[in-house]
């Protein structure tokens, strides 16, 4: 009993605020990075039930970055856009940006067309082969969340999260 007493007295004088100078707010960037690996077979039933609904079927980019967005309270590209699950529906969302940061969404060109496109969080920026590039964290990148890169001559937009 003397030592619940101890503890307890000891907890009144304590500082338990260091927790948040000692720790950074978990980022969206932080809650995709702890989903890498996760394949849209072998993981199916869990990309699914985060992002609601079934990656094998669909282009599950905007997807993700929606439902990362989502798990931080943050309003997606839903709040822009009729179309959501559409990569290029973050070209509308949030607020653009002339150089990426660490975290922020970067939108892509794919297969040369006017709506199709491919969505994640700028990582950071690297040169492959000699070529500018922009390493990015995502969902559907190889069928799976992880890191890839792509060259900085796709890109359409970069966004700040609000």
């Amino acid at each position: 009993m003397k030592y619940i007493i101890l503890i307890f007295a000891l907890a009144g004088c304590s500082d338990f605020t260091f927790m948040s100078r000692v720790m950074p707010p978990v980022e969206p960037v932080d809650t995709a990075a702890s989903m890498i690996g996760l394949h849209e077979k072998t993981s199916r039933k869990e990309i699914r039930q985060f992002i609601g609904l079934d990656p094998v079927r669909y282009q599950w980019c905007a997807a993700f970055v929606n439902s990362v967005l989502k798990y931080h309270d943050i309003p997606g590209s839903e709040t822009v856009s009729r179309h959501p699950l559409l990569a290029r529906s973050f070209l509308k969302w949030g607020e653009p940006v002339k150089e990426p940061e660490f975290g922020d969404i970067v939108i892509f060109t794919r297969n040369n067309n006017n709506w199709q496109g491919h969505v994640g969080f700028y990582v950071e920026s690297a040169v492959v082969d000699g070529v500018p590039s922009y390493v990015v964290l995502g969902g559907n990148q190889d069928d799976e969340i992880k890191y890839k890169t792509y060259p900085t001559s796709r890109l359409l937009g970069i966004r700040r999260i609000p």
